[in-house]
């Protein structure tokens, strides 16, 4: 078995079938795709963010732009939800379906240890965060974030919808 392989499209016809089948697929099968993360200091407390615009707590993430990648989206926003950088490797902890945002809304959910580099003041989007000791999450902290908690701890099996 060769080391190198082949490349996975090559040529004009893989190109331009490659190019109409992804035209097709917008049209027929469209989704948008997110990333998510349990971010975890060194004191083993996780990050949690409270919105402007919807109700609870929710662990730091958002929507992927064309042309990103999931871990450049991932820095993107734990840097702007909670001036949050990245120690080590993130590690993929599973994919979900968020049937609750559309019928077409993916999650990449990732764990990662982080270091807050500076307070994350309120704004216009986030109106307060902070880390929380996993025995002392916020009352209102929503359905989903203690879901995944409870997934990461081992404490229930991994669903496949957020």
């Amino acid at each position: 078995m060769s080391e190198e392989g082949i490349p996975e499209i090559r040529g004009f016809r893989s190109s331009a079938m490659v190019w109409l089948a992804h035209r097709f697929f917008i049209l027929k099968r469209g989704m948008t795709l997110g990333v998510r993360a349990a971010c975890f200091d060194a004191e083993g407390r996780i990050f949690l963010v409270r919105h402007t615009y919807v109700a609870g707590w929710y662990m730091p993430g958002g929507g992927m732009e064309r042309h990103e990648t999931a871990l450049a989206a991932l820095r993107k926003e734990l840097r702007e939800e909670g001036n949050l950088e990245i120690c080590g490797e993130p590690e993929l902890f599973h994919v979900y379906y968020n049937r609750n945002t559309s019928r077409r809304d993916h999650v990449l959910f990732y764990r990662v240890t982080v270091e807050q580099i500076a307070p994350r003041m309120p704004d216009i989007e986030i109106a307060e965060s902070g880390f929380f000791a996993l025995d002392a999450l916020p009352k209102d902290a929503t359905v989903a974030t203690r879901s995944r908690i409870k997934e990461l701890s081992g404490e229930s099996e991994k669903s496949d919808y957020w």
